[in-house]
């Protein structure tokens, strides 16, 4: 057995707790009242999965992170501190989300959106959003580009970050349900992605035809970068496999 699958197993034998970016993403809009599940319900749903098993009688695999236990428990919460989102970004595959970097975004690249906190001491739901998509979109994108990405979607359109990461998310994740990544065909990958991407932006209320044109290759753009880090988290795993297994 290779160095490489002898990690592999040892990753899939792990049972560790994770989410979905649409499971934080309704997870936040029940916070904000918007959600048709309780928060409660949508984190314990997760830990079930955990370890695949469908018994209801089987005991959660694992310990719950403390901070999908301290969500479970609150009853109103307005917001995050920088390092509860970073510990949010933790329960989500190929996520990078650091609390050093987030200090460089609010005081700096993305300064003008994070001015004040939007809760108090703490940071809104729909700053959360924007923190989680600039770790998204920047395994693509340069930040000027981000920013300017933001100012048509947010500015322009008048959309809610929070609203945004919801639509891509369940964009990603119906992709997935279709098995779109499957394919090695990239016309067809770009066809299929472009349609799911106009579908979901079709569905935006109160959008110009120039709007809905940008929100779609927004949603295009976004899952495309979900995807990318995807993939540079498989050839990280490759790299370790390799420099661990022999001293180079």
């Amino acid at each position: 057995m290779s160095s490489y699958e002898r990690i592999n197993r040892q990753v899939r034998d792990m049972v560790t707790y994770s989410l979905s970016r649409f499971e934080l993403a309704n997870v936040l809009l029940s916070l904000c009242g918007k959600g048709e599940k309780s928060p409660s319900d949508i984190l314990f749903g997760a830990w079930i999965r955990a370890d695949g098993s469908a018994d209801p009688e089987r005991l959660p695999p694992g310990p719950l992170p403390s901070i999908a236990e301290k969500l479970m428990r609150c009853g109103v919460r307005k917001g995050f501190s920088l390092h509860e989102i970073s510990d949010l970004g933790k329960l989500l595959e190929f996520s990078t989300l650091s609390a050093s970097a987030m200090q460089n975004w609010v005081k700096r690249d993305f300064k003008p959106y994070f001015e004040c906190p939007g809760a108090g001491k703490k940071y809104s739901f729909d700053q959360t959003a924007l923190l989680l998509m600039i770790d998204d979109l920047k395994a693509n994108l340069d930040f000027d580009s981000i920013r300017r990405l933001f100012a048509i979607l947010f500015q322009s359109a008048g959309l809610s970050p929070l609203s945004v990461f919801a639509f891509y998310s369940g964009m990603y994740e119906e992709l997935n349900r279709q098995q779109a990544w499957d394919s090695l065909n990239t016309e067809l990958l770009e066809k299929t992605v472009r349609e799911q991407a106009a579908k979901t932006a079709n569905a935006v209320p109160d959008l110009t035809a120039d709007q809905r044109e940008a929100v779609r290759n927004f949603l295009f753009v976004a899952v495309i970068s979900v995807q990318a880090a995807k993939l540079q988290a498989l050839a990280r795993r490759y790299c370790q496999a390799t420099l661990y297994r022999r001293n180079f």
